[in-house]
């Protein structure tokens, strides 16, 4: 492909007050207002008794403004200033400066982001009740806990400290913030976010995990989740808070269990005979060796977990073993095991090949690492959180518009949707007093971008 035309320095000018450069989000908007956003931030979302008069005023909208910046790809404050260019200012109302949300996010406390979490699965169910986000979730719904280490630089960051993350099968030792997170999904739906909560990096990953997995269960419950609901995590959520919550709310737990004496011995006893050969339909991680594996064997015996306490729980422990690839001139083959703890009533092979399933987490985490968490913006702990949880927000919000749009998007990745749906430049135009919005001809997701503006906005010329 080559440029056309011979252009001179003074050919590019940044002039047009019509031009749209992200009319995309015109129709992801209105999803939000038909589904109650900005009254569910007004209503919720309240500030006392801020540090700066002004700073907690109208924080509807200023959270609006945020949302919708994230939603366009915004990764700092400054970035949400895009809303303010050409023609958005005429085709949307009420949008703050980056200074002005800034303000605001910096009167955020503790408590001011569980106020946020409140939005976050209301705003959710209702999303849930206007699109098919949940397709399957009669039957079954997985929750699934894990957490990340957004690494920081610098001494002004509050809650910053020194956490172990896994880069390549390693553990490193990284200064930074550590965001827990649970999602939803089914086996037809893509995992949204139900819940999300900001920690110091020096955290352990269990740290209130108890806790966001009972939300999460009721957050799926209210998001018309009726089917069997399935809790997954990796060793560091195969404790007593999470199994308990579990069982409290009627949930399967599938979790692995830390190698421990108890649990070495049961793998010991585990028949010669009882390995069962598992082929993956596509190649899987090795957690320790960072490495790719196809193929495997699995084996499954009754196990008591926390014998010596009072809530013990009896249910099966399933072990994947695989051979060791540094030790291929072995005499007899040397293995490594992998146990996971789970109450499903698959039978062994599934239920592994459903526990392993628990890494689709690792794409919403990739998301929002390619979109609103590429930083923590922020060198306060509580704006921090509250940018966490709006970015769990424009998630979901994004997830709901790929949906409308064509339910192949419904599945894809943020940056997809952002591309195909969201940067989409247009002329505005008022022909008669009535709002058009010019679009590219030959749009090669112009199909899709139609059902999603016809699903969520008055009949329009968008010729």
């Amino acid at each position: 492909m080559q440029v056309s035309h011979r252009f001179a320095a003074e050919s590019a000018v940044f002039d047009d007050q019509n031009l749209v450069s992200l009319a995309g989000l015109v129709p992801v908007m209105r999803l939000a207002e038909q589904t109650g956003l900005s009254e569910l931030l007004a209503q919720k979302v309240a500030i006392a008794e801020p540090r700066i008069k002004s700073g907690s005023a109208n924080p509807g909208p200023k959270l609006a403004t945020l949302i919708a910046g994230m939603c366009a790809g915004a990764d700092s404050i400054d970035d949400v200033d895009v809303l303010r260019s050409g023609g958005m200012s005429r085709v949307f109302e009420r949008v703050y400066a980056p200074s002005t949300i800034g303000t605001l996010l910096r009167e955020f406390t503790f408590g001011h982001a569980r106020q946020l979490e409140s939005v976050l699965a209301v705003h959710l169910s209702r999303l849930c009740e206007r699109v098919e986000l949940l397709p399957g979730a009669g039957d079954r719904a997985f929750v699934d806990i894990d957490s990340l280490l957004r690494p920081v630089y610098g001494y002004a960051k509050q809650g910053a400290s020194y956490g172990f993350t896994k880069i390549a099968g390693k553990q490193v030792l990284r200064k930074g913030l550590s965001p827990l997170a649970t999602t939803i999904s089914t086996d037809l739906a893509a995992p949204v976010i139900a819940g999300m909560r900001l920690r110091a990096g020096r955290a352990a990953s269990a740290k209130g995990a108890g806790r966001m997995v009972a939300q999460a269960i009721t957050c799926a419950r209210a998001a018309g989740v009726s089917g069997e609901i399935l809790v997954r995590g990796d060793s560091a959520f195969g404790g007593r808070a999470v199994i308990g919550a579990c069982r409290r709310l009627g949930a399967r737990f599938s979790l692995v269990l830390t190698k421990n004496r108890a649990v070495a011995r049961a793998i010991a006893s585990i028949p010669a005979d009882a390995w069962i050969p598992v082929k993956y339909p596509g190649a899987v991680g090795d957690p320790d060796t960072g490495g790719w594996i196809s193929d495997a064997e699995v084996a499954e015996i009754p196990y008591t977990a926390f014998a010596s306490k009072p809530d013990r729980v009896t249910a099966r422990l399933i072990v994947r073993r695989v051979k060791d690839v540094a030790r291929q001139d072995e005499l007899f083959p040397v293995w490594r095991y992998h146990p996971f703890f789970t109450d499903s009533t698959e039978s062994t092979v599934d239920a592994d090949l459903t526990h392993r399933r628990h890494a689709v987490i690792e794409t919403v985490f990739a998301d929002l690492i390619d979109g609103p968490l590429a930083h923590m913006p922020s060198g306060r702990f509580g704006a921090n959180s509250a940018w966490v949880l709006c970015a769990a927000i424009a998630h979901n919000l994004l997830r709901a518009a790929g949906a409308l749009a064509d339910p192949p998007l419904g599945r894809a990745r943020a940056a997809t949707l952002r591309r195909k749906i969201i940067a989409v430049p247009a002329r505005l135009a008022r022909p008669q007093r009535k709002p058009v919005l010019h679009l590219p001809a030959h749009w090669p997701w112009a199909t899709a971008w139609r059902a999603l503006w016809h699903a969520t906005t008055a009949t329009l010329s968008t010729a």
